[in-house]
């Protein structure tokens, strides 16, 4: 990949507006490093209040007086493919890079990360060939008129994205607003950006946007983030990130009455049914909370579990987890890699204690893994109470690592009571060979997806999002794309006379034309 010339030992990344690539005010600059082992990655540059007012205003041209908002829908659908394939050419380059930055095991971001990435850009072009025309039906009240919606793209959209899934959070932000003719400021986090401004460095060196249509600044969320978000010049803002920020965000942004979604906290439960297949079932709860570590939004952190059955799953949930390889993201054998952070660190071992001392039993895990290996990483063993109550913190709080709760409980009714039982609804999943009862139960959850025997594939065509305190609006899908646009209904009348339109009589009486 083609970057800027390296400061000391590691590459520097300037900021991106109105299409060049230039250096925060004052020349200030922040260190990224790779998580497993200290390392310096990057420095990046740090964005001052002047440098996001520069963006804003470049994405502001681009959307007043720039082409793109008027570029045929069909048009921009050709250059996200076209975008599509030239990140394609890159891709093991941003895998092993996603990888080093998160300390995503490389299993996960070549085979996963990466390439589902690619697929959701296509699908955004296959999404913005829909016209933004949309009949309306048949009206002949007052008299016969021909009505229909059409989407206007929205404006100027800051986005931003937390460090957890960087790429695939970078595309589902960025091409649904592109595919619908709207101007971005971007902003991921300054603990995992590079994957994002490689992204941004791919559209920039393909010469297809016109300048000022994608900006990207970095630098600290409570200081560049919030003042972004409360730009006057911004119209939209699409945050994803934890509940708690998210309603600093509402705040931010409604004195100006900003359109605002937000994809949020979650504290997902999976439920494993009494005629569930176990084979199946164990590895797809685990999947569902020790993929990257639990570091999710969507991850299945409560596990609900018949008491008929809960001896037995307690007892192969250890014995599989035994079997995971914490190590090395960049080694292919790892399965887990480690936290983001030595500050996320300590925030899952407190979980952990306070696990303990809610009376939850420990029956795997509890500790960080032994070895030189994981002394230069935040490095926290997958972990698995038993016996927790679903009322206690360990079951109710967003603790972002690798800790899973396994609750008990007797008839399915009350399985679907507690899992509801949360201020969160972003994911759940549901384990069971009788489809008919996983759906009806699926239908009973207060949950922006369910996956039925299954956990984590998200699908690009559909609505992602939560309900409750997990968010407001959607990404992906159709529903994602209208998130960026304003609908115009257009009334067209074809009433041609005066004497038709009886209804403006009300008002205007016709002229007595004899006085």
């Amino acid at each position: 990949m083609t970057l800027e010339p390296a400061e000391g030992d590691v590459p520097y990344h300037p900021l991106y507006i109105n299409g060049e690539w230039c250096d925060a005010q004052e020349e200030r600059r922040f260190l990224v490093t790779e998580p497993a082992t200290g390392e310096p990655l990057a420095r990046v540059a740090q964005a001052s209040h002047a440098d996001v007012d520069r963006a804003v205003a470049a994405a502001r041209h681009a959307f007043d007086k720039g082409p793109w908002p008027h570029t045929p829908h069909y048009e921009r659908a050709h250059i996200i493919h076209q975008l599509a394939q030239l990140v394609q050419e890159r891709s093991s380059e941003l895998a092993e890079l996603e990888s080093r930055d998160g300390g995503v095991p490389i299993r996960k971001t070549t085979f996963n990360d990466i390439p589902l990435g690619l697929h959701m850009i296509h699908v955004f072009g296959e999404l913005a060939r829909r016209s933004p025309y949309e009949p309306l039906p048949w009206n002949d009240f007052p008299t016969v008129s021909w009505n229909f919606v059409w989407r206007d793209p929205f404006g100027v959209c800051a986005q931003i994205i937390p460090w957890n899934y960087a790429f695939c959070m970078a595309v589902w932000k960025i091409f649904p607003a592109l595919a619908t003719g709207n101007t971005v400021v971007f902003k991921p986090s300054s603990l995992a950006p590079l994957s994002a401004i490689e992204l941004v460095r791919i559209i920039d060196e393909s010469g297809l946007l016109p300048r000022g249509t994608v900006n990207l600044i970095t630098g600290p969320g409570g200081d560049v983030g919030e003042y972004l978000v409360g730009h006057p010049k911004i119209d939209k803002v699409a945050f994803t990130g934890s509940t708690e920020v998210g309603r600093k965000i509402m705040g931010i942004a409604a004195p100006h009455i900003k359109k605002v979604t937000l994809e949020l906290g979650g504290k997902s439960p999976s439920i494993i049914l009494p005629d569930a297949d176990l084979d199946k079932a164990i590895d797809g709860v685990l999947f569902g909370m020790f993929y990257h570590a639990g570091q999710l939004c969507e991850a299945g952190t409560r596990c609900f579990v018949p008491n008929s059955m809960y001896d037995e799953v307690i007892e192969r949930l250890v014995h599989r987890t035994r079997q995971l390889r914490v190590g090395d993201p960049l080694d292919l054998a790892t399965d887990i890699g480690p936290l983001i952070s030595f500050k996320q660190r300590d925030t899952v071992e407190r979980y952990i204690a306070l696990g303990r001392e809610e009376g939850a039993n420990v029956v795997i895990g509890g500790g960080r893994p032994i070895g030189e290996e994981y002394e230069r990483g935040p490095f926290v063993e997958p972990t698995i109470f038993a016996n927790v109550k679903n009322r206690s913190r360990l079951a109710q709080e967003e603790i972002f690592g690798p800790v899973f709760a396994i609750i008990r409980y007797d008839e399915i009714g009350d399985a679907i009571e507690m899992a509801n039982d949360s201020i969160y609804g972003l994911a759940a999943s549901v384990w069971s060979e009788d489809i008919q009862q996983a759906i009806e139960v699926a239908k009973r959850l207060r949950t922006g997806t369910v996956g039925i025997n299954e956990h984590h594939v998200l699908n690009p065509y559909a609505p992602f999002g939560g309900h409750k305190e997990s968010g407001i609006g959607r990404e992906m899908g159709v529903a994602g794309m209208l998130e960026y646009t304003e609908p115009k209904h257009i009334h067209v009348d074809f009433q041609r006379h005066r004497s038709g339109k009886i209804w403006w009589d009300a008002l205007l009486p016709p002229l007595d034309e004899e006085a």
